[in-house]
């Protein structure tokens, strides 16, 4: 496999873009770098192609979860196509995005309201502003990982690591104001004790409670509940972010499952299926309060990413994609579990099934990915220890992908055993969290 293209690219990127990427989850040495292609010529389906025309199986990230679809989906893509041929922004505002407010409220029969964004990130800082505004508090209270802003990253200012537990750890707070010092405290999933301690230190000074309803691990009977309760006792506005959770175990947010009812909720990620959109939908009382403060982006009204979004959702109702996102997680999963159990190569398997993701045991973990990785790309595979799973992706490509992972499992124990497994490394080793690329 050549790939003398991707790696120039590669250069020049570090050359003229801080990071490489404008994602942490797409940036070449969070996989191995060196191997890995870094860019894409072209998508369509589950399939990738890099600069130097490999083809590959992305049995992946998804495109970071928001392909939920597939790559270049053609329904998706021919209203996006209609709506770019008809005018995508114009001095007068799409219907589109009074359409997606009601289809997104009579999903989630508790909103009633809604605003628009087009990233996760910026979604989230809406709410928090919401929550605020309604409030007239400042604190937040979070469960999970919620972006970039300086209101979630403020939660590290002054402390070793509060966020290290929530997805990505050593985010550092440098540019942050250290004046938003103590603006954001952290709970722990499943644990209302630690939820119940900050409200505690922080009596009737918190805005918001927010938190992801899912992601490594199932909710216990009563956490979810009990947010909530605590949430209303603290007259606190309960936020739940539904950026990765939504549109992957049911047709619209996960929160619907377990019959829980927040104030506010911010979808992002799948429900484009890649274009850029973001809602923040909830009840009248609260996102009436977007009203008090300045809340407003000139690109926000553009029509595509609306568009987008009611493709994605018609397309997704009438597949019922989450049923064959859950299944082909399923057997990802349980495919990791068994080829670790048959060479000797125990793996920590974790996620919801749209959401897999697996973990080497062991101090070698990041040469393992790594190694795991430049394998299955000369096998034709497009690999990390995460599966993102499409509605694209089939059960020959599940099955394709078993064989080529047990054939290099396999080979990592054979090389473990001889003590050369660092030596048949080409790349380098994954990186884990947050760090500068040098």
């Amino acid at each position: 496999m050549k790939n003398l293209k991707s790696q120039a690219m590669q250069m020049r990127a570090k050359q003229f873009i801080p990071g490489m990427s404008q994602l942490l989850s797409k940036r070449p040495d969070m996989f191995s770098f060196g191997i890995w292609p870094g860019y894409y010529s072209k998508a369509k389906g589950a399939k990738i192609w890099d600069l130097d025309g490999n083809e590959y199986i992305d049995m992946s990230i998804g495109g970071i979860g928001a392909n939920v679809l597939g790559y270049a989906d053609p329904d998706v893509n021919a209203a996006v196509i209609e709506a770019v041929n008809g005018g995508s922004s114009s001095s007068l505002n799409c219907p589109e995005e009074v359409e997606l407010a009601e289809e997104l409220c009579r999903m989630h029969s508790w909103a009633q309201m809604a605003r628009f964004a087009r990233g996760g990130g910026e979604a989230m800082a809406i709410a928090v502003r919401i929550a605020r505004a309604h409030t007239g508090r400042d604190i937040t209270v979070i469960c999970g990982y919620h972006g970039w802003h300086d209101w979630y990253l403020s939660a590290n200012i002054g402390t070793e690591n509060a966020l290290g537990e929530h997805l990505i750890p050593g985010l550092s707070p440098v540019g942050v104001p250290r004046a938003l010092k103590g603006t954001t405290h952290v709970f722990h999933y499943n644990d209302l004790d630690s939820l119940k301690k900050v409200i505690s230190e922080n009596r009737k000074k918190i805005a918001a409670i927010v938190m992801e309803p899912v992601r490594n691990v199932q909710p216990v009977p009563g956490f979810l509940e009990g947010v909530r309760q605590l949430a209303d006792e603290e007259k606190a506005v309960f936020i739940i972010d539904e950026i990765s959770s939504g549109f992957r175990m049911n047709c619209g947010g996960a929160h619907l499952l377990y019959k829980v009812k927040p104030d506010i909720a911010v979808f992002s990620k799948a429900m484009g299926n890649g274009y850029p959109i973001a809602a923040v939908i909830g009840c009248a009382s609260v996102m009436e309060s977007a009203q008090k403060s300045f809340i407003s982006s000139t690109m926000w009204t553009e029509r595509i990413g609306p568009v987008a979004a009611l493709a994605t959702i018609k397309k997704f109702k009438a597949a019922k994609a989450h049923e064959h996102l859950m299944e082909m997680g399923r057997l990802v999963q349980e495919g990791w579990k068994a080829a670790g159990q048959r060479h000797g190569l125990p793996v920590n398997v974790s996620g919801i099934y749209p959401l897999s993701h697996f973990v080497f045991d062991g101090n070698d973990n990041p040469t393992m990915k790594a190694f795991f990785i430049q394998e299955m790309l000369e096998k034709g595979f497009l690999v990390s220890n995460l599966f993102y799973s499409m509605l694209a992706h089939t059960r020959e490509h599940v099955d394709a992908y078993m064989a080529a992972l047990d054939e290099v499992f396999a080979r990592i124990r054979q090389l473990k055993d001889a003590g050369e497994l660092q030596s048949a490394l080409k790349g380098k080793p994954s990186a884990a969290g947050f760090k500068r690329i040098a």
